[in-house]
């Protein structure tokens, strides 16, 4: 039985929750998708090569692009399942996040590393599904679907901590293997000085990315969301 309040705003409350469920659910398997081809022909390639599988399970959740992927694939099932449930992942600050994120995923790849491997049939498929698919389907999901309005200005600087603890990371497990994920956090090649370099330019990216996803969240509040989004700024 339906209540009241279903009835009386049926346009309002149930199409827009049941259209992001059913675009969280397709953005959601398209990155299922990519991030279980990727897997596959991972362990694939250790047993070829008769190495260790861990070792390669290790390198493939390293990549910057696997984590983010995971993390939009997760929140989006989540919202899916469950839609109206309060968790960090499905909070509006985390949402907002992943969209810089997996948008610097995009872009990185199709400047600096596109021409660096070249995969071919289902391998390429995913690739694309990763790296160009999910970086403008995401993004648009978040703009069109989600409700605008929460977000405070301190945010980007909050979402600067996965970025920074990620180039950390980097750092030492390159130092401990010898090998860097990313030709430019290669220490070995341009040296920690220029190294920190480039990571100043890429949290430089994500902070003036994030605030242009604030600015655009400030701008399309509407209703009681807004209100409350410029409540919560006028106490910053």
């Amino acid at each position: 039985m339906q209540g009241v309040g279903e009835a009386k705003m049926p346009g309002y409350v149930l199409y827009p929750l049941y259209g992001q469920r059913r675009c969280a659910a397709v953005i959601a398997g398209l990155g299922w998708f990519g991030l279980g081809v990727q897997l596959y022909f991972n362990i694939q390639d250790a047993l070829v090569e008769n190495l260790p599988v861990a070792g390669y399970l290790i390198d493939y959740f390293s990549f910057f692009t696997i984590e983010t992927n995971l993390l939009v694939a997760l929140m989006l099932t989540i919202s899916c399942a469950r839609p109206q449930a309060e968790q960090f992942l499905t909070s509006p600050s985390v949402r907002s996040a992943l969209v810089v994120y997996i948008i610097i995923v995009g872009v990185v790849y199709a400047v600096l590393l596109r021409n660096l491997w070249h995969p071919h049939g289902v391998r390429l498929l995913a690739d694309i599904v990763l790296h160009d698919a999910i970086p403008v389907l995401y993004p648009l999901y978040w703009l069109v679907l989600l409700p605008k309005g929460s977000l405070r200005w301190s945010d980007p600087a909050w979402w600067l901590v996965y970025p920074v603890l990620y180039f950390l990371y980097s750092m030492l497990r390159g130092a401990a293997v010898g090998i860097y994920l990313y030709p430019f956090f290669d220490v070995a090649q341009f040296g920690f000085t220029r190294v920190s370099m480039n990571a100043i330019v890429f949290l430089a990216v994500f902070f003036g990315l994030g605030v242009i996803v604030t600015a655009i969240d400030h701008a399309l509040a509407t209703g009681e969301s807004g209100r409350s989004g410029l409540g919560r700024a006028a106490e910053l």
